[in-house]
């Protein structure tokens, strides 16, 4: 049985990857400031931790690793988004999108390294976003937040092949999630988590000599 951490799963993206791990019998282990007494299942694990504070990613590592010695997959998915023109957004917009979308990512992979060191098949996803290649108006530190991710990402891969560790980034558009809430926008503009889930599992298992550096994933009509 695979082992795998999925930050923020118990909604959107994440939640829809976490349910094809389990599909695939791997055990999750799953991060959210509230867990979800709903969704359940017996190989599915929710600790309670907000990961935009760097102990609260430390305290999520700690419990994973109390538990297994081993990671096979690492899913890097919480994320916030506070949309906002960078001279116009709410003072603390910044800090608390790059805590959250970045610095997250980073800590909870140095934490967890060890662990995925020790796996046969060890896999790094980040989910980034189509904002993390594209600039858009209303973006703001978002997309500043998500670039960052995405340098990040890149270095990591470059540092890890060594270790024989891959390392995606994952950018979606528009994608049909709480982030959306509200929209009258029809379903059908957006992308579905389910497409995401699917894709990552796609890559986790091709051959061990090629790794699918980025999957992009937009709605077929394009960027909203």
């Amino acid at each position: 049985m695979k082992i795998a951490i999925v930050s923020g799963g118990t909604k959107g993206i994440g939640k829809a990857v976490c349910l094809n791990l389990l599909e695939k019998n791997c055990k999750v282990y799953t991060s959210a400031r509230i867990i979800d007494p709903n969704f359940s299942h017996k190989n599915l694990i929710q600790f309670p931790s907000d990961l935009s504070t760097k102990q609260g990613v430390i305290s999520f590592a700690e419990f994973v690793l109390s538990k297994e010695k081993v990671v096979d997959i690492l899913v890097n998915n919480v994320g916030v988004f506070i949309p906002g023109k960078l001279m116009e957004e709410e003072e603390g917009s910044f800090e608390k999108q790059i805590n959250t979308n970045l610095s997250s990512c980073y800590h909870l992979t140095r934490q967890t390294i060890q662990a995925i060191r020790q796996s046969t098949k060890p896999y790094i996803f980040n989910i980034c976003s189509t904002a993390s290649i594209t600039p858009y108006l209303n973006g703001g530190s978002y997309c500043i937040s998500k670039y960052a991710q995405m340098g990040f990402t890149k270095v990591l891969r470059e540092e890890l092949k060594e270790d024989k560790i891959k390392v995606s980034a994952v950018l979606p558009g528009a994608t049909l999630t709480n982030s959306w809430a509200g929209t009258e926008l029809p379903k059908d503009r957006f992308s579905e988590p389910r497409s995401i889930a699917k894709l990552i599992w796609t890559a986790y298992e091709l051959s061990d000599t090629t790794v699918m550096e980025e999957i992009i994933l937009r709605p077929i009509a394009g960027d909203i």
